[in-house]
């Protein structure tokens, strides 16, 4: 693979810009789980595989109207997850690149875990919302806030969250995370797009970037596409994904290995220029 971590340092090292095009593999070298298939899942969350139910099942608005408790058992413990997670050095590396980089380095990503914000990223586009902020279930025109407040307490033999569970300030209705679930008509997308619009002027403004996609799979192919789609003038495109490495789109380097291990392999080569 020598040549092709060459060629990634060359198209990292020419480029006026970074784009960091992420999914769910970028958290795996932090100890997060990426619930590939049903058995991954399970493995994660034992105790939903005694009940069978699977992670689109979980990831479900209608469960927070049915039964909240099982609802913000998933989600708390989640939010509770990424609290505590420190991001991997890969994060760091990545910031330190786009700080040298004339057009700075911008982040767009599936994952709604806000690890890019904790290891000090300012412009991150977070297509899927944030399970960091929360929305009424009501509609009560309250919109968008942090859960910097909230804490959900879970108990980890049913996987159900004990009361009080997250309520809106301004009507006292049950809250739900900001995230777009499967089948959700009821996301508020109001701070999402307003983070796509800032990545998409960003973009136009830098048209000789550099694309380092990470740990983005097949099975949602949001990312993926949006690396190629930024990546198509230039074909300055590194994908980085042990499953699914293959660039059949375009021009690009493919590096079949896990997020750490590429990032700190190219850091090395660009530290020796």
């Amino acid at each position: 693979m020598r040549d092709d971590y060459l060629r990634a340092a060359e198209l990292i090292s020419s480029a006026d810009a970074l784009l960091v095009c992420a999914g769910a593999g970028m958290g795996v070298d932090s100890g997060l789980p990426d619930f590939r298939g049903d058995e991954g899942f399970w493995r994660a969350y034992p105790p939903y595989a005694r009940l069978g139910l699977r992670f689109v099942e979980l990831a479900d608005p209608e469960h927070f109207a049915e039964d909240p408790e099982l609802a913000w058992g998933f989600y708390g413990h989640r939010l509770n997850l990424y609290r505590e997670t420190e991001p991997h050095k890969g994060f760091a590396i990545l910031r330190q690149w786009g700080a040298a980089k004339p057009g700075g380095v911008h982040v767009f990503t599936s994952n709604v875990d806000g690890q890019f914000q904790r290891a000090g990223f300012e412009d991150v586009a977070e297509v899927h919302g944030s399970i960091h902020h929360l929305q009424c279930l009501a509609h009560c025109g309250m919109g968008i806030w942090p859960a910097d407040d909230v804490t959900v307490e879970v108990d980890h033999e049913t996987m159900r969250a004990r009361p009080p569970l997250p309520s809106c300030p301004h009507c006292g209705s049950l809250a739900r995370p900001n995230i777009l679930m499967f089948g959700d008509w009821d996301w508020l997308g109001d701070r999402s797009q307003a983070q796509l619009d800032a990545f998409t002027e960003w973009r136009r403004a830098n048209p000789s970037l550099v694309v380092v996609e990470i740990g983005a799979g097949l099975a949602v192919p949001t990312v993926r596409r949006q690396a190629e789609l930024a990546s198509a003038a230039n074909g300055a495109l590194i994908r980085i994904n042990p499953r699914e490495p293959e660039i059949r789109h375009g021009r690009g380097v493919s590096l079949p290995v896990g997020a750490l291990e590429a990032l700190t392999t190219l850091d090395s080569l660009l530290a020796g220029d």
